[in-house]
């Protein structure tokens, strides 16, 4: 055990997976009764419960999670308990020896309206809302707040009836009336158990958009969104993307809508990006409001995933759920690969895929290679919060991936049916999901177990050899895991890895009787070989096809072979890979030489590769315009140990202009003939060709001439939807200049009162490459639309400069990283969850040069120093100075 993690597992408030114990008690119904007062909320449950024979018989004492509220009575089986014949915990209270069935009222008081880290419920504005994902139940009312317990919910909420007309909770509305004194109320009623953390009411004066649904079959379900005023007509999108999730879980899993009524809520101040409560779905605004004026393509298709995934999540993790929270990526790894698979049908499904492997490599490859290292089903945990990660989520669903290649679509398919029949209804773990998937199929995952215990990105390492009297070609696969916090030593993991062979003219090879030409290897050992028979000469290897597994594969290619592969790779994922593995060893060759103080030379194979694949009108244009991408800062920077991340963002824009000045003719024919004049729609072929054009416009603003330059400025004049102004913009905001200065203010009159605008706004200045962008974020700060109590405006200013624009971050006199640990500090007492989270940046340390490795540490400690931290920040600053 290394000392990082000695240093974790010490703290006596650490929970750990393998002590596990099943709850004592079992809460069957839930009556709660919320009083909504713009001073006391008041809060009365009923529950009726019994003893848990999974965990024994006889008297046991139950335990009630319970913060940040004045309790003022406790009733059981009628009788009114006195303070002892209780106790008092830090975090809760104990009511000893109950041992059959039994009824428990509950009174207490909160103050929504001082809940600033927006945990339980809170008020926002004028709305009343919710958000108790993963523990935040407890602080509207003592109850086992834990996921294995679970209840049918009778919900009666009271407010002020001119003030707080639309009352929400979840289920089915059964009763509504007025009360005296200008109040009034609204009953609702969910007949699925369900846990603490799926509880959501909204109260508020809100705007609501209607339409319906009618299952496969027959019942008609209500569709309501609820937007606050000023917001209505900006939801059609979303509409549109919940009915066709909904009619595509039918078709696809033959999952079928279970309630009267599906609601969601658009909130302007919310910690998540959305919430799959049961039948009311809570939203961060940013994910529901959308039209051509505010929203760009990345809206639309962000906004279409975020619904889909939260409308899935009625059946995996709703209507089956967690045991505990080291089984998140049960729900949440599964259902991402499901808003994966919906994005793939609905657009395209490479452009899809590499998209999601872009996010993966940038996300969660550094997450696996720093301090925070967890396994998807982590062994213990400070803080819950911490682990909604790229870990437990993206990869999470590469995992549920692996399943669907090793056992096949339908095999996987068969996996989940078996899945439904035995847990639905039930609060469950992984092995619970593996052991459905090995059983339905037949075949051996033990060895699969290790993708969830196991931290870290496998290593494989190709050799292949070609023997040509014989005819065979065989490849040889070498995998290792890399130590991670807690785990020194890893053992060969179970990796499916799909496989092609090329011929010398680019032509699919085909490897078995079958006539298939990609093959699925199964790598289980540290080393293995595979034979491949019949192949008349030697042939270029496509491996990892379709991302099919989510490794780092080594192969040695040279620079001919991978523009080979751009140009005549059948596998689109490979097409984009061979390029990114190109340019990948480019630029850090490039960023070798300039740190040595050396002028790198040119590459003209890569430009005319490049070229090659953007002018190729066979391919689809979304997938051109990824292609076209250089990869990213952050992803470069993980390639090698101690990056110089200033001479990795030289190298990049050097790359960038050089590519700019190579295919000036190539990208202003592009960004000439993707114009269009038809009306916007978000379409999968519009949004490609906007995005093609917008790449074009994005190299060739980076030129010394003025046609070039001239065109951001006449695109951002004439653009008639967001996604083209922000892309001239984004353009525009690559030079400092008057062109730049009277874009930004022009674009702050014109949606200075529409805050997912505005967070566009704050977002592209905090991300500018130029020197004086750490001023201009200062000064930000004190702007008006800017408040650290709205996640979305810190995640949009702060979050961008730190975690979007490394160039400026990592300043070389470490003021990127005090800007960064004073803004954590402030906002720490505020809202520790969102702190913790805008800390991220700062702990990865490791992976920069020694100089910069000091100023981050120092920072660090600067903030562990402070006395009174949450637990969130505790933690993630331990982890990362241990």
């Amino acid at each position: 055990m290394d000392r990082a993690d000695a240093a974790v597992k010490t703290d006596p408030s650490t929970i750990f997976l393998k002590d596990y114990t099943p709850p004592t008690h079992l809460i069957d119904t839930i009556e709660l009764t919320v009083r909504l007062n713009d001073d006391v909320t008041t809060v009365s449950s009923r529950l009726v419960g019994r003893r848990n024979p999974a965990s024994g018989s006889g008297p046991a004492d139950l335990y009630l999670d319970g913060e940040d509220q004045e309790l003022v009575s406790l009733t059981l089986d009628g009788r009114t308990l006195e303070k002892g014949d209780w106790r008092q915990k830090p975090e809760g209270i104990v009511v000893p020896g109950i041992a059959g069935d039994f009824t428990l009222e509950v009174e207490g008081r909160i103050k929504p309206q001082d809940n600033t880290r927006l945990e339980g419920l809170y008020k926002a504005g004028g709305m009343y809302c919710t958000q108790c994902e993963a523990e935040g139940f407890r602080r509207i009312t003592y109850f086992p707040d834990r996921p294995d317990v679970m209840a049918v919910y009778t919900v009666r909420i009271e407010a002020d009836k001119a003030r707080y007309p639309v009352l929400l909770s979840n289920g089915n509305r059964i009763e509504t009336g007025d009360l005296e004194e200008g109040r009034h109320y609204a009953v609702w009623h969910d007949p699925f158990r369900k846990p603490a953390y799926l509880f959501a009411m909204v109260a508020g004066d809100l705007m609501v958009d209607r339409d319906s649904f009618t299952t496969r079959s027959g019942r008609e379900v209500a569709l309501e969104i609820y937007v606050e005023p000023g917001n209505e007509g900006r939801t059609g999108h979303a509409m549109d993307s919940l009915k066709r999730s909904m009619a595509w879980d039918e078709e696809v899993y033959g999952f079928e809508y279970d309630l009267d009524i599906f609601m969601i809520v658009a909130v302007s101040s919310f910690n998540m990006g959305a919430m799959e409560n049961k039948g009311l779905n809570i939203f961060n605004d940013k994910f529901i409001l959308a039209n051509l004026d505010t929203a760009t393509d990345a809206d639309f298709q962000r906004i279409e995933a975020i619904v889909a995934h939260e409308y899935f999540h009625n059946w995996t993790g709703n209507r089956i759920t967690c045991r505990d929270w080291f089984q998140l990526s049960l729900k949440e790894g599964l259902t991402v690969f499901r808003d994966q698979l919906f994005s793939a049908d609905a657009r395209s499904a490479p452009v899809q895929r590499i998209r999601d492997v872009r996010r993966l490599r940038a996300e969660q490859f550094p997450e696996d290679a720093g301090p925070t290292a967890h396994p998807v089903r982590p062994d213990s945990y400070v803080e819950i919060n911490n682990f909604y990660t790229p870990t437990v989520y993206e990869k999470g669903a590469e995992v549920i991936g692996l399943y669907r290649t090793l056992l096949g679509p339908e095999g996987f398919r068969k996996g989940l049916d078996l899945y439904f029949r035995r847990h639905d209804g039930e609060a469950v773990t992984t092995d619970d999901f593996l052991a459905a998937m090995a059983d339905a199929n037949g075949h051996d995952l033990e060895q699969f177990r290790l993708w969830y215990s196991q931290a870290g990105t496998p290593r494989v390492e190709a050799e292949g050899r070609y023997d040509a009297a014989a005819k065979r070609y065989r490849l040889t696969l070498r995998q290792s895991v890399p130590a991670t916090p807690g785990q020194p030593e890893k053992r060969p993991m179970q990796i499916p890895l799909a496989v092609g062979l090329l011929d010398a003219e680019g032509r699919d090879l085909p490897l078995g009787s079958d006539g298939a030409t990609t093959r699925v290897l199964e790598l289980t050992e540290a080393e293995q070989s595979f034979d491949f028979e019949d192949v008349p000469a030697e042939p270029l290897p496509s491996l990892n096809r379709g991302f099919s597994a989510p490794v780092i594969l080594k192969l040695k290619l040279d620079r001919r072979q991978r523009a080979f592969l751009m140009a005549h790779d059948s596998d689109p994922f490979n097409r984009w890979e061979a390029g990114q593995r190109y340019a990948c060893d480019l630029l850090l060759e490039m960023a070798d030489a300039l740190r040595r103080g050396e002028t790198p030379a040119e590459d003209p194979q890569f430009l005319a590769a490049l070229r090659d694949l953007l002018t190729d009108e066979n391919a689809d244009r979304a997938f051109r315009a990824l292609a076209g991408l250089l990869p990213g800062e952050t992803v470069l920077a993980g390639e090698i140990e101690e990056a110089d991340p200033a001479a990795i963002h030289a190298a990049r824009e050097l790359l960038r202009r050089r590519i700019a000045a190579s295919l000036r003719d190539e990208l202003l024919a592009l960004y000439r003939g993707n114009r269009s004049n038809a009306p916007f729609s978000p379409d999968a072929e519009a949004a490609g060709r906007r995005a093609l054009k917008n790449l074009a416009l994005a190299y060739l603003s980076l030129l010394e001439d003025q046609e070039a330059q001239a065109l951001a400025v006449a695109q951002y004049r004439d653009a008639d939807n967001m996604t083209d102004r922000m892309a001239a913009l984004a353009a525009l905001n690559e030079r400092a200049g008057p062109e730049r200065e009277a874009a930004l203010a022009d674009f702050h009159d014109r949606f200075r009162d529409d805050p997912v605008a505005i967070d566009k706004w704050l977002a592209v200045q905090a991300a500018a490459p130029l020197p004086d962008t750490l001023e201009r974020v200062t000064a930000l700060l004190g702007h008006p639309v800017f408040s650290l109590k709205v996640p979305n405006r810190v995640r949009a200013l702060i979050g961008s400069f730190a975690a979007g624009n490394p160039a400026r971050f990592h300043a070389a006199d470490g003021s990127g990283y005090r800007f960064l640990a004073d803004r954590v500090l402030e906002l720490e007492p505020i809202n520790p969850q969102v702190a913790a989270r805008l800390v991220l940046p700062l702990t990865r340390w490791r992976r920069v040069e020694p100089g910069r490795q000091e100023k981050m540490q120092a920072e660090l400690r600067r903030i562990a120093a402070v006395e009174g931290l949450s637990r969130d920040l505790t933690e993630m600053v331990s982890k990362a100075l241990a």
